[in-house]
């Protein structure tokens, strides 16, 4: 392992039953970097950062600051520091703004800590502040991303996985969770970033993986993607 590199993946793969739908992937994400995976429908980005979580069963090694992350085992990843936002939110909606985000910390025993980490969200999001009564289920779209982005933080990630965080969002509301993601890499949080929306992603990324059909098909810089017309001469020249 190099010393800088937070996460890495070695040949991995994924499952369901009989079907691989991740193939042989290594990606790496160095420490205090904001790495975006790209792709369309179907081709695996999701997989890929359930089966780093453990959530999907599978093949290959995934290590993370140096040690071997346990496979299948969500719970240990997440105390590690290995934290996933999944696509769809995944809030709890009979549950207050406030619960949702007590959630997040339930492997803290710290009650001063988990005090701290809520003051932390709220700072960043302080519309869930305004709403913390409020069920989780009520809020608009927009409010539910930041309460899922708030409660993976409440876990105090180390690198922090998001799963399609612009989904369903208006423009100037994905532009907005796009800022707040930026603000946390500067303040030095690992980030893999799966994402449809390519400029969205590219305005914050690093580098970028582009996936397709399960395969890791070209790892790229912002400066190489400047149109769609570049994304696609990339996929086309590997398939």
């Amino acid at each position: 392992m190099h010393p800088q590199l937070n996460l890495q993946t070695s040949g991995l793969t994924a499952r369901y039953g009989p079907v691989e739908a991740l193939h042989a992937t290594d990606l790496h994400v160095n420490a205090g970097e904001l790495v975006a995976v790209l792709g369309p429908n179907g081709a695996g980005k999701s997989t890929l950062l359930r089966r780093i979580v453990g959530l999907v069963q599978g093949a290959g090694t995934v290590h993370f600051g140096g040690s071997l992350l346990p496979d299948t085992d969500p719970r240990g990843c997440t105390m590690r520091g290995v934290v996933l936002v999944p696509e769809g939110r995944g809030i709890f909606g009979p549950m207050t703004v406030f619960e949702n985000l007590d959630l997040g910390a339930y492997l803290e025993r710290d009650k001063a800590q988990v005090r701290a980490r809520m003051e932390q969200v709220f700072d960043l999001f302080p519309r869930l502040k305004d709403r913390q009564k409020q069920l989780g289920g009520s809020l608009s779209g927009g409010e539910q991303q930041m309460l899922a982005i708030g409660r993976g933080l409440m876990a105090a990630p180390k690198v922090l996985l998001l799963d399609e965080p612009s989904l369903g969002l208006a423009p100037r509301l994905a532009e907005e969770i796009f800022v707040t993601l930026g603000e946390l890499n500067k303040s030095g949080l690992s980030v893999l970033l799966v994402e449809q929306k390519a400029p969205l992603a590219l305005q914050l990324a690093t580098r970028a993986y582009l996936l397709a059909v399960g395969r890791v098909v070209s790892e790229v810089t912002p400066d190489q993607i400047r149109s769609p017309h570049d994304l696609a001469r990339y996929y086309l020249a590997t398939n």
